[in-house]
């Protein structure tokens, strides 16, 4: 099957010709994010493939489908780049990577918490420079500390079982209970108690209306002062305004994200030679206890290998008219 590899880098390249080994389906790699003015390149694709970052809209969907466009498959779990409603009303199927290494993230974030906490970029830069003073590089311990994680999934799980063995008590909100994120001693509160009572608040949920913006001026106002946020979720659940203020404040002590809800103008390409526009990326970065990374968490040599072959197979089950079972995206 023909099919259009957008936002493809050169890993994507790499792997997904290798899980393409036998030849079956003709990739043809494109730098370019899939946009309105990028879609054309798709024309006489049966397929495309995809990316967070790419618009998956309506008019896009629209203007594929007109050039021959069956399927799209997605290189991720999360789906709220693509009108799902706008594809089935245009006939078009949908696909996703319904699994890959949760540890990934989970240990990724795990890792920003301690950077942020323990201010490991700040001592790096300094040592670099021949400093070696320690005022300003003070912490605190994450033993006997609070931590809630919201989104209880199979990578919030994770990340509670890591903090759980950091000896901290975990608390977790979700509209789903998770056994396994009981077992590990974690408790279910709301939101709201969880802010309150949280040293660290981690998310793990997935971005749709009803948690856009999940931490906004509210939340963080009802937050326990000084706390540390990381999300290497989605950019979307996080005012990243509202952040901004509570750092001001010092309501929160420290942020580390992953992601940022304005990321596809700047994620995943080199703008150190640029004049970034986006200013409200640039305070977050001026911030001494602000660690921001570009959407690498999930940047593995497990979860990409994963989400390569997934892909591939998304590509021959839709060719066989198999059931793509829950990598299927319905509206």
């Amino acid at each position: 099957m023909k099919t259009a590899v957008f936002s493809a880098r050169r890993y994507d390249q790499t792997l997904l010709t290798r899980a393409n080994a036998d030849g079956r389906h003709q990739l043809l790699f494109l730098q370019d994010r899939l946009s309105p003015e990028t879609a054309m390149l798709a024309a006489g694709c049966d397929a495309v493939s995809v990316f967070v970052n790419d618009d998956v809209g309506a008019g896009v969907l629209a203007q594929l489908g007109r050039q021959g466009t069956r399927f799209v498959t997605t290189r991720s779990t999360g789906f709220n780049h693509i009108d799902a409603q706008a594809a089935s009303s245009l006939g078009i199927a949908v696909a996703r990577v319904a699994d890959y290494s949760p540890h990934s993230v989970a240990e990724f974030a795990a890792g920003l918490l301690l950077a942020v906490n323990r201010k490991i970029a700040r001592a790096s830069v300094r040592t670099r420079e021949g400093n070696f003073e320690l005022d300003g590089l003070m912490g605190f311990d994450l033993h006997g500390k609070t931590v809630g994680v919201i989104g209880t999934g199979k990578i919030g799980a994770i990340f509670a079982r890591i903090m759980a063995g950091f000896g901290c008590t975990v608390l977790g909100s979700d509209v789903h209970r998770n056994p396994e994120f009981e077992a590990l001693g974690g408790r279910y509160v709301d939101a709201a108690e969880l802010f309150a009572a949280s040293d660290v608040v981690s998310l793990h949920c997935p971005l749709t209306e009803d948690t856009r913006y999940i931490v906004n001026a509210q939340s963080l106002a009802a937050a326990k002062h000084g706390c540390i946020l990381v999300n290497t979720s989605r950019g979307g659940l996080v005012d990243t305004e509202a952040a901004i203020a509570a750092l001001k404040s010092g309501r929160l002590r420290g942020l580390a994200i992953d992601v940022y809800e304005q990321e596809a103008s700047l994620f995943f390409q080199d703008l150190s030679s640029t004049v970034i526009t986006d200013d409200v990326i640039q305070r977050l970065v001026s911030f001494p206890n602000v660690i921001v990374t570009g959407h690498q968490a999930f940047f593995t040599e497990e979860a990409i290998g994963q989400i390569m072959d997934t892909t591939i197979r998304n590509l021959n089950d839709f060719e066989d008219g198999l059931d793509l079972g829950e990598r299927s995206v319905a509206s």
